[in-house]
């Protein structure tokens, strides 16, 4: 089954120390998750690997083998909303040099149920405003560079 992306929320938490292993969803137990309102695109991440290539002599072949593993950049599109907590401590955040827990909540549940979810940690990069052009509206632009796994946690039933 499929699902629109209308309806989708995304979550800032607070400061989180990278604990040097994948991240589980205990890892975000303790978290109090502030919405970050006005969402207009969330963007794309998710795990690829870097690659290793090594020239055989013998075989005349590049030989291709996965190195580390990268999350992505999560590139957030909002409308400007100058009162909204989320979009206050996205840009707060911003000025740090920590990473922060972020949670996507998907608009997926089953009828008496939970919607899935992602969770990670991530620096805020930036966040710009966006001026754009006549009959549109202020945009920040924040940019999270993903430092961990993406934790999935799929929908249930009631």
């Amino acid at each position: 089954m499929i699902y629109a992306t209308n309806g989708a929320k995304c979550y800032i938490g607070g400061v989180i120390a990278d604990p040097g292993a994948d991240v589980t969803e205990t890892t975000f137990a303790s978290q109090s998750w502030t919405e970050i309102k006005e969402v207009e695109s969330l963007g794309t991440f998710g795990d690829s690997a870097s690659e290793i290539t090594f020239e055989s002599l013998n075989q005349n072949r590049t030989k291709r083998l996965k190195g580390t593993r990268n999350a992505g950049a999560m590139d957030l599109i909002c409308g400007l909303d100058y009162a909204d907590a989320g979009q206050l401590a996205l840009i707060a955040a911003e000025k740090t040099i920590h990473d922060y827990a972020f949670r996507i909540v998907f608009n997926d549940a089953p009828a008496g149920g939970t919607p899935s979810e992602r969770m990670f940690i991530a620096k805020v990069a930036s966040a710009s405003e966006a001026l754009d052009a006549a009959n549109a509206v202020l945009k920040l632009n924040a940019s999270l560079w993903i430092n961990s796994n993406i934790v999935r946690v799929a929908a249930a039933a009631a």
